[in-house]
């Protein structure tokens, strides 16, 4: 156990964690011919075509140092704020972390988060000043912030360029002299803690653990605590490229463990894997249970695929712990599921995955977040979706979730960047000078109003700058009324929303105008209205298309156009009572881009 190091790497998006990874792995021999390519452990199209880390990656190395052989796990985390949770679970299974720093940018806001979640995880922090090749490169001042953030020595700081491959021998050495050893004791009862799962069509589902007590071999009966579900240990092996099956794993190794399960139930992340014969007192403390910040309803765009939706949810469970889902019915759109994501970018890579991994063609509602109702009788109800909403005569108040936000940025964009906060409802809390000229400016704001399209504001005003990351605060009383949309009288109860009264005639105007562009013209005029409760606030009219009927009548008496006229308009009148709209799907995304 003293020749194990389990290490993970923290940063903040694109300050080239992937590049490093490779770059280890290629100094290591892990990797080598034609497997090498950019971003290896990035092993998903999606994550390749967007240069984003999507899921956290595990592979192990073994490294020489001083003549002694070491096995070292590494676990490479995302960026990006929306993926976070997986972050959690890494920092869980690890005992040091590499903290890397763009030398370009300088200390982002998510570089701080994620280092205090691996400091509340007594992990040890490594720090690294990353891309010190490039000619904007500015190490020096990059270390002073490295230096106020952490309180370390500046000699502890390793310079190094995952483009060229300087200081990565640096890299290696540190963390197998500054990680501690895995703790714990081969001999003890078993205790394994599943950090992450994937299922496979052909195996069932394989589970990855971090084994914290005693020693597994093939073919155990095992148990898994919280579904108290028993299993042969079919296979077990550690993680390089691909895997690699081994006979026995012991105290602090990760590895992966095939049993043939075949229902995703039965597998949860943070559970804990004991024998049967001898088992362990207690489970370990897992991780906590993620709260979604953005819910949407998820609907098969063909009723009969209800069933198959279900399953690729499940399936995307199993590789993405963070999402949840329960069904729901919609009077458009019919049977579907009201998932819960940890933001936008979140929602939209599930969207994707579930089209290219299985296949599923669905309708997304537009994305709003879970809000406390009290009654009139002192009730309190959360309610995720707008039509869940009791009737306004009964609701005496409604709270909504407020954040405390970290924005960090560079003084020349204070003034834009303040203007966009207090547009949406934000309170500023503090700001304080980090180094030079950077601010970090906290705010408390509502969720409702970022979740939509505050990330994108924030980059293109501060031109890529600023970083934002933030985290659940309290729920506040709030004036906030139920925005429907009606297509000829009838509401369509998927573009409806919960909005702040202030906004209400603004965003429902902007919404009747997007909507009458996007919504095909029919034989008869179609009304767009905007309405809080009976009160129409906003309407649009989409023409409808005619023919010209009058168009063999030349000269003659105007009787005889008169006559064809009024027969069009009865035929116009009929087609109106017993005619629907449907509602492309590309109207139910353009509310989110309404700019």
């Amino acid at each position: 156990m003293n020749h194990i190091r389990n290490f993970c790497i923290i940063a903040h998006i694109d300050h080239g964690k992937s590049t490093l990874a490779d770059r280890l792995l290629e100094f290591t021999h892990t990797v080598a011919g034609k497997d090498l390519q950019d971003q290896v452990l990035d092993d998903m199209d999606l994550e390749r075509e967007r240069g984003i880390t999507i899921k956290s990656h595990a592979i192990q190395m073994e490294h020489e140092y001083k003549n002694e052989k070491y096995i070292l796990n590494l676990i490479d985390t995302p960026g990006h704020v929306d993926f976070s949770y997986e972050v959690s679970r890494s920092i869980a299974a690890c005992e040091g972390a590499l903290l890397i720093v763009d030398a370009t940018q300088g200390i982002q806001a998510q570089t701080i988060s994620n280092l205090y979640m691996a400091i509340e995880n007594d992990l040890e922090i490594i720090p690294v000043v990353n891309k010190v090749d490039l000619d904007s490169a500015r190490p020096d001042e990059v270390e002073d912030q490295i230096v106020e953030l952490l309180g370390c020595k500046r000699e502890d700081i390793i310079r190094a360029s995952g483009k060229t491959g300087e200081g990565v021998d640096a890299i290696l050495s540190a963390i197998i002299e500054r990680v501690p050893a895995p703790l714990g004791d081969p001999s003890a009862p078993l205790q394994c803690l599943i950090f992450d799962s994937v299922f496979n069509p052909f195996r069932g589902i394989i589970a990855y653990f971090k084994i914290c007590n005693g020693t597994i071999r093939k073919g155990d009966l095992v148990k898994f605590v919280a579904t108290g579900k028993e299993y042969d240990a079919d296979e077990i092996g550690v993680l390089k490229l691909d895997m690699s099956p081994r006979e026995t794993l012991s105290a602090g190794n990760v590895g992966y463990i095939i049993s043939g399960i075949k229902t995703s139930r039965e597998v949860k992340v943070g559970d804990t894997i004991t024998h049967v014969e001898r088992p362990c007192d207690a489970a370990i403390d897992g991780f906590e249970e993620v709260k979604p910040m953005v819910f949407a309803g998820v609907y098969p765009i063909e009723t009969e695929d209800f069933e198959n939706l279900r399953s690729s949810l499940e399936k995307l469970q199993l590789n993405d712990a963070s999402l949840t889902f329960q069904p729901e019915s919609s009077a458009a759109l019919g049977f579907g599921f009201r998932c819960g994501f940890l933001g936008l970018l979140h929602m939209e890579i599930v969207q994707e995955r579930l089209d290219r991994e299985f296949d599923m063609d669905v309708i997304t509602t537009v994305p709003n977040v879970s809000y406390i109702v009290y009654d009139k009788k002192g009730n309190k109800t959360e309610v995720h979706n707008p039509s869940g909403l009791p009737d306004l005569t009964l609701i005496d108040h409604i709270e909504e979730p407020y954040i405390r936000a970290s924005i960090i940025t560079v003084t020349d964009f204070i003034g834009p960047i303040m203007t966009l906060c207090l547009g949406k409802r934000g309170e500023l809390v503090k700001q304080e000078y980090i180094s030079g000229n950077r601010v970090e400016l906290f705010y408390d704001m509502p969720l409702g109003e970022i979740v939509i399209d505050f990330y994108d504001k924030l980059k293109s005003i501060s031109k890529g700058y600023a970083s934002f990351d933030y985290h659940i605060h309290d729920y506040r009383e709030s004036r906030l009324v139920k925005l429907d949309i009606l297509l000829n009288g009838e509401s369509v109860d998927a573009l409806s929303t919960l909005t702040h009264i202030d906004n209400a005639v603004t965003f429902g105007r902007r919404m009747c105008e997007k909507l009458k562009e996007l919504i095909p013209r029919q034989q008869f005029d179609i009304a767009i209205q905007a309405a809080i409760g009976a009160k129409i606030i906003a309407r649009e009219t989409v023409k409808a298309v005619r023919k010209d009927v009058t168009a063999k009548c030349y000269g003659g008496d105007i009787s005889r156009k008169r006559k064809l006229l009024e027969k069009q308009k009865k035929g116009k009148k009929r087609m109106k009572q017993i005619g629907t709209v449907e509602v492309p799907q590309k109207a139910f995304l353009a509310v989110l881009k309404l700019d």
